[in-house]
């Protein structure tokens, strides 16, 4: 596993997926805190208020009143810099439509499937947060 970073969100409307992806994280080190949010107009907020910003937010897509595409329109009109947006799609995804990739152009840098696992976590660390090593 690589060093944790600060902090990761979650915004998943499933409570139990939220509790699981969690645990998955604490218990892997990942990270220093997790805020886990049960919709995409909580993060909204949370991301307004702005005293402390994530470093990793993985967004479920599918979620009521507010969809994950949704709350990254949103979001690009916040003009905030997250390190990584993980877009994390619903269980049963394949590969991303064209659509779904055109609408996080410019802020997104990956699609996972469900569930947050060590393996999904420390590849998305690796590839997003792992700083060259001192010689």
């Amino acid at each position: 596993m690589n060093d944790p970073v600060s902090s990761i969100m979650l915004i998943d409307d499933n409570k139990t997926d939220n509790f699981f992806h969690e645990r998955v994280i604490l218990k892997n080190n990942a990270s220093q805190s997790v805020v886990a949010l049960g919709s995409a107009f909580e993060a909204l907020e949370y991301l307004k208020v702005g005293e402390r910003l994530p470093d990793i937010i993985f967004l479920d897509v599918n979620m009521p009143g507010m969809g994950g595409y949704e709350f990254i329109a949103e979001y690009k009109k916040l003009g905030l810099t997250i390190k990584c947006l993980v877009v994390v799609m619903t269980g049963d995804y394949d590969d991303p439509k064209d659509e779904a990739i055109e609408a996080v152009k410019g802020i997104f840098h990956d699609f996972r499937p469900k569930p947050l696992t060590a393996e999904i976590l420390d590849t998305v660390l690796e590839k997003y947060h792992s700083a060259p090593k001192p010689i």
